[in-house]
């Protein structure tokens, strides 16, 4: 791939949550927004690289994405008391899109400049309470992350063709109940910003580790979810989850710096030079949970964050406070259980108690359906079989974790793990360089 294309993706898909919105706030037809966005990307995928970035590709894409549906409301007879309806609604101009090619500025309101706004709007809105919880989280990872329907079925740990049937059939329904492009009713807004916030944080997983692709970290996608995080915390500064949100994403995107080498390879947390973290995010994350943890009752994310402040305060990996860490995630089990939270639990766990302790806990989470073909359980699997004086076994963990993996510095970093112990100079490694 060239650097040229590289950019043109980078900005189409920087781009699209934006047009998506111009286009549901302008039309409100968000299937057929959708179907026409994906169209208009296309179209910049076939011209972008050979005649350059348009001067505003923004306004670019929402020209072309309208022109494609206006052309497919016109094409569709079916639809033609519809399309009159609609015309009878929009002022005439604002059918007659100019060409692709055409120079525009965005400014007549098409959406070319959206702000924030539109897209927590847009976030609403996928958050529809006629769909179902698993379903108002793909489509929005889908809509307004722009994450590809594959990246999401990992997530989920579901087939992809399972999640494109989920998406499809979740705007299928907001089609059928009418679903309007406007704020929700106050009785209805916390539920929403409940599906919204773990939205929010899926996305900001998914920018944190990549679950494919050649780089670990995806910033323009962690970005986008922390202004996205701020915006929601601002429509709902009262909600101590959403503020316990934004600082578990300010204090875990503040390591970001330290997490890759130059040449892109992954360096595990307890080898990362920690005066590259960002201490302003830090603090403002601090700041965050210590003024929210008091108010109580804690939730997950106040919870993860807290977890979070714990490693970011610390002034070396040695120097850790993993009794304070243990306990936290003793609390998280209370209110969130979960198998990812005994893992993570574990690696706290061989630093108080040896590694003997965190097997037990580990090596059940082993035979869970959903978490055999998950890396990271085989990836911790072997840290901590090593530290317990076992390397074939652990080497046989790394290779399979290695195996599981999507992610090429993921990959890359557990095969050097497979490759080290292949040597018998290897002794053990510590756990919370997982």
């Amino acid at each position: 791939m060239t650097s040229a294309s590289t950019t043109g993706e980078d900005v189409w898909r920087a781009a699209a949550p934006h047009v998506l919105t111009a286009l549901v706030h302008r039309y409100g037809d968000f299937d057929r927004c959708e179907d026409a966005v994906q169209e208009a990307l296309l179209a910049a995928a076939r011209q972008w690289p050979v005649e350059g970035l348009p001067r505003d590709p923004r306004a670019w894409l929402v020209t072309v994405a309208s022109r494609r549906l206006i052309d497919g409301w016109r094409a569709d007879r079916a639809r033609a008391a519809r399309e009159e309806l609609a015309a009878a609604r929009t002022p005439t101009d604002a059918w007659l899109a100019p060409a692709a090619d055409q120079v525009v500025d965005g400014s007549d309101g098409s959406g070319g400049s959206g702000d924030g706004d539109d897209s927590l709007a847009l976030l609403l809105l996928c958050c529809h309470p006629a769909l179902a919880a698993p379903s108002q989280v793909a489509l929005t990872l889908r809509a307004v992350a722009g994450l590809t329907t594959a990246q999401i079925a990992r997530g989920f740990l579901v087939p992809e063709a399972t999640m494109a049937q989920r998406i499809s059939r979740a705007k299928a329904r907001l089609r059928e109940v009418g679903a309007r492009f406007a704020p929700p009713p106050a009785d209805e807004l916390p539920a929403r910003v409940a599906v919204v916030a773990q939205v929010l944080y899926l996305t900001f997983t998914e920018a944190h580790t990549a679950t494919a692709g050649s780089d670990l970290t995806d910033p323009g996608l962690a970005a986008e979810a922390l202004r996205l995080t701020r915006l929601l915390h601002a429509l709902v500064p009262g909600d101590d989850e959403v503020t316990g949100l934004l600082a578990l994403l300010l204090l875990t995107d503040a390591r970001r710096p330290a997490r890759t080498r130059p040449d892109g390879s992954l360096v595990p947390l307890a080898e990362q030079d920690r005066a590259l973290w960002d201490g302003a995010r830090i603090a403002e994350g601090v700041a965050l949970v210590e003024a929210v943890l008091p108010a109580g009752p804690v939730g997950p994310y106040q919870l993860q964050a807290a977890i979070a402040a714990v490693h970011d305060e610390a002034p070396s990996a040695a120097q850790t406070d993993w009794a304070q860490i243990d306990l936290l995630y003793r609390m998280l089990e209370a209110v969130a259980p979960g198998p990812v939270v005994t893992l993570n639990r574990a690696v706290a766990v061989a630093e108080l108690q040896g590694p003997v302790a965190a097997l037990a806990m580990v090596e059940p989470l082993l035979a869970e359906p959903g978490l055999r073909r998950l890396h990271r359980v085989h990836a911790v699997h072997g840290h901590l079989l090593l530290a317990a004086g076992r390397p074939q076994r652990a080497r046989e963990a790394f290779a399979l974790a290695a195996s599981l993996a999507t992610s090429i510095p993921e990959q890359r970093y557990l095969n050097g793990r497979v490759a080290d112990l292949a040597t018998p100079a290897a002794n053990t490694i510590d756990p919370s360089s997982i």
